[in-house]
């Protein structure tokens, strides 16, 4: 339970800090969104075949933090009208809400954060023996 609410803060804190040092602000409902975003690249690593290639590791993290950002583009943005973002601009955008842009970076984010869950792994694994 502990690594779980460790590993949503760690992605809440860090998923605003980049936030803030590309975009020079963010909006609370993006720390929960990294929080997220974090707890299921964490399962999904953990529930994904350990054979399976690192690189679509990453791809499948990508795909679930496009969809979590589409998640709460939808209700933070169209619903709630708080207008924390709009890609409408950007090409190959979603409603304002997703583009491929933001995809490829959170794959590139996806390299470090499941080379650390790895590191992790191992680790722990090095300690129990």
């Amino acid at each position: 339970m502990l690594e779980w609410m460790t590993l949503f803060f760690v992605g809440a804190f860090g998923y605003g800090q980049i936030e803030l040092l590309y975009r020079g602000h963010t909006h609370w409902t993006m720390l929960m969104a990294g929080g997220i975003c974090l707890l299921l690249l964490r399962a999904i690593d953990l529930l994904l075949p350990p054979g399976l290639p690192f690189l679509l590791r990453c791809t499948a993290g990508a795909g679930i933090i496009t969809g979590v950002e589409l998640a709460f583009g939808l209700v933070c943005n169209q619903l709630l009208q708080l207008a924390v973002w709009d890609y409408s601009s950007q090409w190959g955008n979603l409603w304002g809400q997703i583009c491929p842009r933001y995809t490829l970076y959170w794959f590139l984010l996806c390299l470090p954060v499941f080379g650390v869950f790895r590191l992790w792994d191992t680790a722990r694994a090095a300690l129990s023996i």
